[in-house]
């Protein structure tokens, strides 16, 4: 009994819920100690509905500067990617794994911000925080950080933008959209993200050095009939993306 309770902790210990959670604290934290909260106004975890669906938003901050749209991404290992790709690679040893592009993801979320609070979109910043033992290896934009970079980022906003009236008008409306947080709204999230899973990509370059990748299918062994990235210009560039 005691190994199955121990083997259920680790699983825990190494899911993507956990790892998230374990983000998200970290940016809380940060947010915390490093801002005025006469100023910087934190909201967590905010899902909203978007027609028969749902957008969820890891951290909001409303200041008289603008508002802070945050992505967190707990992530380990080399990360590759640039601003137009649709998809960016992590790469963990000699294995590469794709996830969404974040600054996409990040976009509908500001998107949805802009319908619900009908404001200028150049009052909304779209932040990437990376949290974990991660390393950029293509160069990326000033909104995507890593650790507590982002402060900096939220400080070098200097243009007022709202009013205090305003600030709290924002607040209000965000509270009174949002679905109650709770266990069943983050379930009711996922399935909708699973739901967009299925949409597969048609298209993709290797993340090392930059040719198309085909769609190839395993052939032999534990992992046959799996597809998987492989870099066209194999053997020169022996680069293979899982799809997860």
């Amino acid at each position: 009994m005691a190994f199955f309770l121990l083997f259920a902790v680790i699983n825990f210990l190494k899911s993507a819920f956990f790892k998230g959670i374990t983000g998200e604290a970290q940016v809380n934290s940060a947010i915390r100690c490093h801002l005025d909260k006469k100023s910087y106004f934190l909201i967590k975890n905010i899902t909203l509905p978007i027609d028969s669906r749902t957008t969820q938003i890891d951290h909001l901050i409303v200041s008289p500067f603008g508002i802070f749209v945050i992505e967190t991404k707990n992530m380990r290992g080399n990360i590759y990617g640039k601003e137009e790709d649709k998809l960016w690679t992590q790469q963990l040893n000699k294995t590469h794994y794709t996830f969404q592009n974040p600054l996409h993801q990040n976009y509908k979320h500001v998107k949805t911000l802009e319908t619900l609070l009908d404001i200028d979109i150049k009052k909304l910043h779209s932040l990437i925080v990376f949290i974990g033992k991660s390393t950029f290896k293509t160069p990326m934009p000033k909104n995507v950080t890593q650790g507590i970079a982002f402060i900096d980022f939220i400080r070098r906003k200097k243009t007022r933008c709202f009013t205090d009236t305003e600030i709290t008008d924002i607040l209000h409306r965000i509270e009174n959209s949002r679905l109650s947080p709770s266990l069943k709204t983050h379930r009711n999230h996922i399935k909708n993200i699973d739901a967009l899973k299925t949409e597969k990509p048609t298209a993709m370059n290797c993340p090392i050095c930059g040719n198309i990748m085909i769609l190839r299918t395993t052939q032999q062994g534990k992992a046959q009939g799996k597809q998987f990235w492989g870099c066209s210009h194999f053997p020169t560039c022996k680069t293979i993306v899982n799809i997860s």
